[in-house]
């Protein structure tokens, strides 16, 4: 009985057997005297009555013939009955079973994530719009968590996914048994997600290590993710092995608060370059380029932007020099908003002379820089700061506590030193003397949860807006936020950048998941050796207020050796979803930009 419902049925039907059996012997010993009967007329008999009671209505003979078709139909109700009970039961927990998500998967080129966290939410809703052109996909999520929940989590928060199927399966992501449900030899990638808590690098380098000693059949995907603490990075590349590719989280979230304390509006470059909503970088072939220089190609297409190239050997150039050619089995990188909208220009377009002005001759001052707050990254960026300032630069800690290693620390370009303040004090704030300052960053509380982090910074915000406002804007603000859904709330405080490394992250996984050849590009942006992200005064390229277009301002920026690929105007960088970021615009739609708009140019610094 204990075996379940496979057992059971064929014990009913054993039963069955037996009862048809005997009350056929028993017919045919007891009232077939003459032998009218057969075996064979006598079993088809009690077998209709035993499963239809109905049959035995219509009988008509003797009285012992009529009371075994009576025990065959009564025999018949019990076993039938049984059956109907068992076989409901074993339908109910099949069905259980499988809502509880134990089922093995049956799909191909798929994309498998493994790991439950608040990013995962951003990570599925970007493969969602990747996957928008194609009439089937499917993103897996194998989680150690209760899989309706998961469902009902994924379906509250992105609601309808199109032609995306989203399937969730229930077991650890570090066990192997668990880690065949997902089909992972069939998918097309594999992205792990750190888990929350402090031992998310540790179980990220076990599935690493899970996927890397696994037997594959056929090709193997390859695996992306991220670690949180750079001194993990090592032992996880090693761990993945050549196919897996592992993102420093927590440097990359440390160069974006350094860049964008120098420009803001950085963040929001590049979450656009990051997400799938707007524009994305595509590695094509262009063979009717060949020969030509880049600079000659920044002018070659109607429909998108060059910012570099992939040699044959496979090595990425962002930004090249302007007389870089063009091989034969070169391709360029080119940003767009879809690959199918990327056509090459007729004829090259018209640029204004008149509009253009000169390359100011601008030599670059020592900074003065107020650090709000203290947690695990603050280091790195003073670290990196001391890399990228004029020598004579200045940046002070404003936190509750003496961070006395980095203060004994001997640096030469950056003298480091100490306030104490109690960020969300307005007193200990007007304490600071702000209005000496050139930039102000405002770092999360690691201390705290990520929500209540995020309140203790929007009252910082606040108090150094109204001071800010008293002063005469003399500083700029850019802090760290851990929850995008707070963006809008934290608007309200015109911080000029908020840095949400968490989605960024989740982002940069999601395109190198989709397309592992951007990791040479992506890494080439973010990193502050070489050409990357920068947002310059308009008024540095064009005449402040002149008619002119976009393929004026790329002619400008290529006179000087960098690429423009869009520009910010001033007056909606308040305003969501794009803070007034224009990315690959129209070559020749007119545009007037003003002396506070920004053109966004890859240059080296």
């Amino acid at each position: 009985m204990d075996r379940g419902t496979p057992a059971l049925i064929g014990w009913l039907a054993l039963a069955s057997v037996a009862l048809i059996l005997v009350v056929t012997a028993l017919v045919i010993a007891l009232t077939d005297k003459d032998g009218n009967l057969g075996w064979g007329e006598v079993t088809w008999m009690s077998l209709m009555r035993a499963i239809d009671p109905g049959t035995v209505a219509g009988d008509t003979g003797r009285p012992m013939f009529l009371g075994l078709m009576l025990v065959a139909t009564i025999g018949g109700i019990f076993i039938v009955s049984s059956l109907i009970g068992v076989l409901t039961t074993g339908l109910e927990n099949r069905i259980a079973q499988l809502r509880k998500g134990r089922s093995r998967l049956i799909e191909s080129g798929h994309t498998v994530i493994l790991g439950w966290s608040e990013q995962i939410f951003t990570v599925i809703e970007e493969l969602v719009k990747a996957n928008h052109g194609q009439r089937r996909s499917c993103v897996v999520v194998l989680a150690d968590r209760d899989k309706v929940d998961m469902d009902d989590e994924i379906r509250t928060r992105l609601g309808e996914t199109g032609g995306t199927r989203i399937i969730c399966r229930s077991g650890s992501p570090l066990k192997r048994a668990a880690l065949e449900l997902v089909s992972p030899d069939t998918a097309k990638a594999i992205l792990v997600l750190p888990p929350p808590g402090q031992d998310a690098d540790i179980d990220v380098i076990k599935a690493l290590l899970l996927l890397n000693n696994r037997t594959w059949r056929g090709a193997r995907p390859h695996v992306v993710t991220a670690v949180q603490n750079s001194e993990n990075l090592a032992a996880a590349r090693l761990a993945g092995g050549e196919s897996a590719l592992v993102v420093d989280a927590d440097d990359i979230a440390v160069r974006l608060v350094v860049q964008s304390h120098r420009q803001a509006g950085l963040s929001t470059v590049c979450t656009d370059l990051l997400d799938f909503a707007g524009n994305e970088f595509y590695i094509r072939p262009e063979p009717a380029l060949v020969g030509s220089t880049y600079g000659e190609a920044l002018h070659a297409y109607a429909r998108g932007v060059p910012i570099g190239l992939r040699r044959s050997d496979g090595t990425v150039v962002v930004n090249p020099p302007m007389d870089t050619a063009i091989g034969a089995r070169d391709s360029l990188i080119v940003l767009a908003e879809d690959d199918l909208l990327i056509r090459l220009a007729d004829s090259p377009p018209r640029v204004d002379e008149s509009a253009i002005v000169s390359a100011p001759d601008q030599r670059p001052m020592p900074d003065r820089t107020l650090l709000i707050g203290w947690n695990t990254r603050a280091t790195k960026i003073i670290d990196l700061l001391e890399r990228l300032v004029e020598p004579g630069s200045i940046v002070d800690i404003a936190a509750p506590r003496r961070p006395g290693e980095v203060l004994a620390t001997a640096r030469h370009n950056l003298a480091v030193g100490y306030k104490h303040c109690e960020p969300t004090s307005r007193k200990s704030l007007e304490s600071l003397d702000l209005g000496g300052y050139k930039h102000i960053i405002v770092l999360a509380d690691d201390g705290a949860g990520a929500g209540q982090a995020d309140d203790r910074t929007l009252v910082t915000l606040l108090h150094l807006r109204d001071i800010e406002v008293k002063l005469g804007d003399p500083y700029s603000i850019v802090t760290e936020i851990n929850d995008d859904d707070n963006r809008e709330v934290f608007q309200v405080t015109k911080a000029d950048d908020f840095i949400v490394s968490t989605k960024l992250i989740s982002l940069l996984l999601t395109q190198l998941a989709e397309n592992r050849h951007l990791q040479g590009v992506f890494g080439q942006l973010f990193d502050p050796v070489g050409s990357e992200i920068y947002l310059r005064p308009a008024s540095d390229y064009v005449i402040p207020g002149a008619r002119g277009d976009f393929a004026t301002v790329v002619e400008a920026a290529r006179r000087r050796g960098e690429t423009a690929i869009g520009y910010r105007t001033k007056h909606d960088s308040d305003h969501a979803p794009s803070y007034g970021v224009v990315l690959n615009p129209p070559r020749t739609e007119p545009l007037s930009l003003g002396a506070d708009d920004n053109v966004i140019v890859l240059a080296e610094g």
